[in-house]
């Protein structure tokens, strides 16, 4: 075992057993707090389940906000997103969700004073925090944690993946696993599962395109565009969160003259990331990932539910 791998286990034992034992506390917010996170890192389709999500609430006319660290912005402090602002501002998939959810996103270091600015700014009836399962100085009302197929098999940081043991699904609420996998017990027998499923909607595309992306997972962006009977000219992966330059720009239109392609196709989250570059790229589309679950109305039903019984539970408590 990488000794790295040890000590950051260690270390992420004795904090979750501050929380669990009561010396480290949460923070609550006067509004419910709905999490969706997962244990490994990047790619688990967190924000395309927060949009999808939000769109369910939404059809209920749920009022809501979402609440985000603003991952690689440069700016600090708590803000909320502007849907013309930059990346560089406000992060990638802050301004993706603004803009694929017309709600308000608002990003913070700490996720409580992110939600604090939030309750004094809008009438939102509850939040939802993108990435939160980590975030425990927060108090969550309903925990989801969305699952990979390896997560069961990998390791901690840094020899693997995770970002905490299999063993920490116990706070979860529910869990969210793609058809076909399956956990061992690890204490979580009781625990609703959720199925999901990944769509991928692609327009009309460029004959024998340039398929590129800065994603956390790039492998499977590309088999989904192969598996959609795309035959790419060339496929190019940048740093996840890559912000693109107009270098970038000229390389990949050199590219597509050596190549012979017809244009260029890439993530929604890329296209946030291009910004108004993508207009040298023509022609130019890009591909759009979908979210899926069974029974869908239950699991609302699920989450709202238990948000009500455990607010009512909190009323008491108070009124004792």
């Amino acid at each position: 075992m990488n000794p790295l791998t040890g000590l950051y286990g260690l270390a992420t034992a004795a904090r979750n057993a501050l929380f669990d034992h009561g010396v480290l506390r949460a923070k609550r917010l006067q509004r419910p707090v709905i999490s969706v996170g997962n244990l490994s890192t990047g790619g688990s389709g967190k924000t395309p389940f927060v949009i999808t999500l939000g769109g369910w609430l939404k059809e209920r006319d749920v009022r809501f906000d979402v609440l985000s660290r603003g991952y690689r912005r440069k700016t600090r402090g708590v803000l909320v997103v502007d849907p013309e602002g930059r990346p560089s501002d406000f992060g990638d998939e802050p301004l993706l969700l603004t803009r694929q959810l017309n709600v308000p996103v608002i990003v913070g270091e700490s996720r409580y004073q992110a939600g604090l600015a939030a309750e004094r700014q809008f009438q939102s009836q509850l939040h939802i925090v993108d990435d939160g399962f980590q975030h425990r100085s927060l108090h969550r009302d309903f925990d989801i944690v969305i699952l990979l197929p390896d997560d069961e098999s990998d390791r901690l940081l840094p020899a693997g993946r995770l970002r905490e043991p299999m063993s920490s699904l116990r706070r979860a609420d529910a869990l969210v696993l793609p058809p076909g996998v399956s956990l061992n017990n690890h204490g979580l027998r009781e625990k609703p599962v959720w199925r999901i499923h990944r769509e991928i909607l692609l327009p009309e595309l460029p004959r024998f395109p340039i398929v590129f992306c800065g994603i956390a997972r790039p492998g499977q962006f590309f088999a989904q565009i192969r598996a959609a009977g795309i035959t790419p000219a060339a496929e190019v992966a940048y740093r996840d969160h890559h912000a693109y330059a107009p270098s970038d720009i000229q390389k990949l239109s050199a590219m597509r003259s050596d190549r012979g392609a017809g244009g260029f196709v890439t993530t929604e989250k890329d296209a946030v990331n291009l910004g108004p570059l993508q207009a040298d790229l023509a022609p130019f589309a890009v591909a759009r990932l979908r979210i899926h679950l069974d029974r869908a109305p239950d699991v609302v039903e699920t989450i709202l539910a238990r948000i009500a019984e455990r607010s009512r539970a909190r009323e008491k408590i108070v009124c004792a």
